[in-house]
């Protein structure tokens, strides 16, 4: 659904937006709520069939395939992004993927590397290359997508937490060194969101633990506060307010969307009853 189309322009009109992995899931609900806002949106994913798809129900957006582990294809897509929009406003740091679970001694070092260089060098090499732009407008907002899991320990999750705990930092550090060029940097740490992702991160812990995935799912559910999981939609709309006007004094910050997680720690048993226990829900 191309919400451009329907949507009157809204506080980012005008802006130059760049979303990575936004041709599907959450960073294509963010893509979309940016142009329903006004802004002028490209997207990269590695994913050449959603680019395809995106561009096509978008037809006011650009993208490009791109690895945002590969330093080289980063660089040569902010080339094509200048000499499109020749600016750039606002970077959301969404690529990421889920790594292996498995307990710290059985996970391979491929798997433990290759997490790293998607949820934590891609993001750093994203942010390189759009800094100069936006010190050469005098403005800019970049976005980090951690996680809860950059908040709490997350067992089983060893390099998505290293990467998502590294955000943090590195969200903190950037927006001391940006500030005076008025760049805000922020992160936002969602918690489980609906969607196959969430569901393969189930199945794969389930299987780990040698317990059913209903299992799984209940103690995921029951570690909000709220017990629930959060959607794309609510993701994209604080990605909104943090690059609108409403969020100009915003930077520095690790802000949660998970309904308030109490741990990500926690016995998994089949049976409820010793379940809720063991939680001290």
């Amino acid at each position: 659904m191309n919400l451009a189309n329907k949507l009157p322009a809204g506080p980012l009109n005008g802006k130059a937006a760049l979303v990575t992995a936004g041709a599907s899931g959450i960073g294509r609900c963010i893509a979309e709520t940016l142009l329903a806002a006004g802004a002028r949106v490209f997207v990269c994913d590695v994913d050449r069939a959603a680019v395809v798809d995106f561009l096509g129900e978008n037809a006011t957006a650009s993208g490009a395939v791109v690895d945002v582990a590969d330093a080289a294809a980063v660089e040569g897509m902010y080339r094509q992004l200048e000499r499109e929009f020749g600016r750039l406003d606002l970077l959301v740091n969404n690529a990421g993927i889920a790594g292996p679970t498995a307990l710290v001694e059985d996970i391979e070092p491929d798997a433990w590397d290759r997490t790293v260089a998607v949820d934590l060098n891609g993001q750093f090499y994203c942010t390189k290359y759009a800094v100069p732009m936006m010190k050469r407008t005098g403005s800019g907002a970049i976005i980090n997508i951690s996680s809860n899991a950059g908040l709490f320990g997350f067992p089983y999750r060893s390099p998505y937490t290293a990467s998502k705990w590294a955000l943090i930092g590195l969200t903190k550090t950037w927006a001391m060194e940006l500030g005076p060029h008025n760049i805000r940097v922020n992160a936002l740490c969602p918690g489980s969101v609906k969607g196959p992702r969430i569901d393969g991160v189930i199945e794969r812990e389930a299987v780990e633990r040698g317990v059913p995935t209903a299992a799984v799912r209940d103690v995921y559910e029951r570690q909000s506060s709220m017990r629930l999981f959060v959607s794309a939609d609510d993701i994209a709309q604080m990605v909104l307010f943090l690059a609108s006007p409403a969020g100009a004094a915003v930077s520095g910050q690790s802000i949660a969307i998970d309904g308030h997680t109490e741990s990500l720690s926690c016995d998994i048993r089949t049976n409820k009853e010793e379940a809720n226990e063991s939680c001290m829900v």
